[in-house]
């Protein structure tokens, strides 16, 4: 698994756990749902900005997101 399907596996993974549907998650966190879906498909590259934006929404820091990002071995 490459480091884009790494980190869009995690994204999906934290936000199924916080209850979010992907489309609500997008709409609240001011991004695409098409390019949400893109992102947990490990399909783009995620700019800082659109990582901080996840982070925020699913109330962890950078760091304790990109932790968890490291720790998937899916």
């Amino acid at each position: 698994m490459n480091i884009h399907e790494k980190f869009g596996h995690t994204v999906a993974a934290l936000r199924k756990e916080k209850g979010y549907s992907q489309e609500r998650f997008a709409f609240e966190a001011g991004i695409a749902r098409k390019y949400m879906s893109y992102i947990e498909n490990g399909k783009r590259n995620v700019s800082l900005d659109v990582i901080s934006r996840i982070a925020e929404k699913l109330g962890i820091s950078l760091s304790e997101l990109f932790a968890e990002v490291e720790n998937t071995n899916e």
